[in-house]
């Protein structure tokens, strides 16, 4: 057997294969990448330096900023305020507490970017009212969690930041984390329309109109602080004040601020629990990308990606017919396997498919339909980590909650086909900067 073609399956069998053997991802990345390194006479050295150059990055000091942000915004409480102004806004409607639920993590992931936050933080609070006021357990636990996947959406999200690193320098930052806000509405939008009928034909409970009589002044007032950090990422890179990297330092400066001094709700005492829960899931994180980058370089260094783009196109030149069958294998993988991984492995490989002439598509716009894809995954199971902790929030079992899942994942295909095929989605507001 040729040596490259062994290599080849060993890096790719060997993965998927210690994988269905429940070894940690980033394990299995290091041993298959290992083992064909040595099978094709790869110097070992060459996949050490890779690691460090993966984890070596400016760019990727975005990611402990927005990962510490998060943090201190659970800890702060700063979830209950959201939701208090979700629910003046929508909550006096026939179904109130569904748009509540949409429109606070709308809100929260634009404040996060992270959907198992989402799911954890807003979700202890949101559950509960709902299931109060007579929705389905099931139903309060699938919406929440689908809600949530607008959090890798909506900037701030973390995962932008790792596909702009994974398609080496084709696109900024700057340009992914304002790219996906459009889309995350789109995705909040679907939701809602959603809801509604669902309302009407199972007839939800109407909210009380005056439940927070006496109180409007406040709420605003107290959810004002917590938006401006939406604004100071967002605003802060359109109009070129800060870099992404920057932003997401001074916002996490700012949330500190606000909620350890402005509210009070937190004491400083506990900062370093905040402090050792975020190193936790930032050494998750970058040794994912470590790994995935050494993976990566020897995907490419067995031509994976050439080999894998001459075969798709040797069963279809049609664009739609191209683009669907990549929509369908990144939904199937995200099943199975985390964001991260798969974002740092999947993006050598299609990328040169989706930007060839034959689709022609822009490397900003297909970073946004890979989130997108990856999203829905979260919510999936076997493996959907904001499905596990909803379900382990609302006390419901997987397979009721999934099934109770079954029309909102209709209205995420549908939502994610639109951003598949209409570049404007993605690219408009890229496009003014």
């Amino acid at each position: 057997m040729d040596v490259s073609l062994l290599a080849t399956i060993v890096l790719i069998g060997g993965f998927f294969l210690l994988i269905l053997l429940r070894v940690p991802i980033t394990f299995a990345l290091l041993i298959s990448t290992l083992s064909s390194a040595l099978i094709s006479g790869t110097n070992l050295s060459v996949m050490v330096n890779q690691m460090v150059q993966g984890a070596n990055n400016f760019s990727l000091l975005a990611i402990p900023f927005f990962i510490l942000m998060g943090e201190i915004m659970n800890e702060g409480g700063i979830s209950e305020k959201i939701v208090d102004l979700a629910n003046l806004v929508v909550g006096r409607f026939r179904g109130g507490l569904a748009y509540v639920n949409v429109l606070d993590s709308m809100f929260f992931g634009g404040l996060s970017g992270s959907a198992v936050a989402d799911v954890s933080s807003l979700g202890s609070i949101v559950i509960p009212m709902m299931n109060k006021q007579g929705y389905k357990p099931e139903f309060s636990v699938s919406l929440t969690v689908v809600t949530a996947c607008q959090g890798v959406l909506i900037p701030p999200s973390h995962n932008m930041v790792i596909y702009a690193l994974a398609a080496g320098g084709a696109v900024t930052v700057g340009n992914m984390l304002i790219a996906g806000l459009l889309p995350g509405f789109l995705l909040g939008a679907a939701l809602m329309v959603l809801c509604f009928f669902l309302a009407n034909h199972y007839d939800f409970p109407k909210g009380e109109a005056g439940a927070y009589k006496g109180r409007v002044g406040s709420i605003i007032l107290n959810a004002i602080a917590p938006m401006m950090i939406f604004v100071i990422i967002l605003g802060g890179i359109a109009a070129g004040v800060f870099t992404a990297t920057e932003s997401a330092a001074v916002a996490c400066v700012y949330t500190f601020l606000i909620t350890y001094f402005l509210f009070r709700s937190a004491k400083l005492r506990n900062f370093g629990h905040v402090l050792r829960r975020s190193l936790k899931t930032l050494a998750v994180v970058m040794t994912l990308i470590a790994t995935a980058k050494a993976f990566a370089y020897m995907m490419t260094d067995l031509r994976i990606p050439e080999k894998i783009t001459a075969a798709l196109l040797t069963v279809t030149h049609n664009k739609v017919l191209l683009l669907l069958l990549i929509n369908l294998l990144l939904l199937v993988l995200g099943c199975f396997m985390d964001m991260a991984p798969l974002i740092m492995i999947m993006t050598p490989i299609l990328l040169p498919v989706v930007t060839s002439p034959s689709i022609g598509m822009h490397p900003v716009h297909f970073g946004v339909m890979l989130i997108f894809n990856l999203a829905i995954g979260l919510c999936t199971p076997p493996v959907g980590n904001a499905l596990f902790v909803g379900c382990a929030v609302g006390k419901t079992s997987i397979e009721k909650t999934s099934v109770a899942m079954l029309p909102m994942y209709g209205a995420m295909i549908v939502a994610l086909l639109l951003v598949t095929f209409v570049p404007f989605f993605s690219l408009w507001l890229p496009g003014l900067m």
